[in-house]
């Protein structure tokens, strides 16, 4: 965190994902305008939700209609340039035939420009053998000087995804889902908590039985959260707020991690090394 800027908003939309991409395509703009009209600097989307979501919305990727996908991402960007707002929008990423696609997440600057892409890398066991091909890398990306990564859905199982993201000096990890059970909520909290840092949370509201779309706090605790069915809730990202999460906290952490606070601390002493004695 060296920017001096200390404050950022940012919009994350729970809404119906549906098979019909140019609808989909007509809500994401929708709601593009209502977080510009908010003064959102960034608005997150669910898990693929742009083409729909395998094993939901889609059966088959021959049934998917690529280039309105392409048509539909080409005019979200026009539009985020124009509002001047960030775009983190999930989607199916075609590759070259028969390669499966990716399972993604655009990042869509203020400029209009697809200036990443973060592919999913831990897919479940039915994504990866009957409708994925696996992505590799962490992304991460800046918005006014707050860093930015991404992370989809299952890979909340998978607690050295999220510590990279720490390690990568992430301020907020956007997590967009369409998740199955109660305890994922339980998860991110607990992931925003032990890594110091935002998580905003974008699912889908067939999923807002389970649990609802918001921002959770570095101390584990909701900033922001829809109340249920279709929404869009604002979070402001500030970070005197969480002085000593971001301050404190989390150096104190990484150092601890690294070990030399205890390695320095180290005894020398036959009741130490006696783990039988009483």
């Amino acid at each position: 965190m060296t920017n001096s800027k200390q404050s950022l908003r940012i919009a994350v939309a729970q809404t119906t994902a549906t098979a019909d991409i140019r609808h989909n395509g007509g809500t994401v703009r929708r709601l593009m305008r209502d977080a510009a009209s908010e003064r959102a600097r960034l608005v997150q989307f669910p898990e693929g939700f742009l083409s729909g979501y395998a094993k939901e919305q889609i059966q088959d990727w021959g049934d998917v209609d690529w280039p309105a996908v392409r048509d539909e991402l080409e005019q979200i960007a026009v539009l985020a340039a124009e509002l001047g707002i960030w775009v983190v929008l999930g989607s199916a990423h075609p590759l070259t035939p028969p390669h499966r696609p990716h399972n993604s997440l655009y990042v869509i600057s203020d400029e209009g420009k697809v200036v990443d892409r973060y592919d999913k890398r831990f897919c479940s066991h039915t994504e990866i053998t009957s409708f994925y091909s696996p992505g590799f890398d962490p992304v991460v990306f800046e918005v006014d000087g707050f860093r930015f990564g991404c992370a989809i859905c299952i890979e909340i199982n998978f607690p050295d995804l999220f510590s990279q993201y720490r390690e990568l000096g992430v301020d907020c990890l956007l997590l967009s889902a369409y998740p199955v059970d109660e305890v994922f909520e339980a998860k991110a909290r607990a992931h925003a908590s032990i890594n110091t840092y935002w998580v905003a949370m974008a699912l889908p509201s067939q999923t807002a039985h389970l649990m609802n779309s918001g921002v959770i706090g570095p101390d584990g605790r909701y900033l922001a959260q829809v109340d249920g069915g279709e929404g869009v809730v604002y979070a402001d990202l500030t970070r005197p707020d969480f002085d000593m999460w971001f301050e404190k906290a989390r150096p104190w952490r990484d150092s601890a991690m690294h070990g030399q606070i205890y390695r320095s601390q180290r005894v020398d002493d036959p009741r130490s090394t006696d783990r039988t004695c009483l």
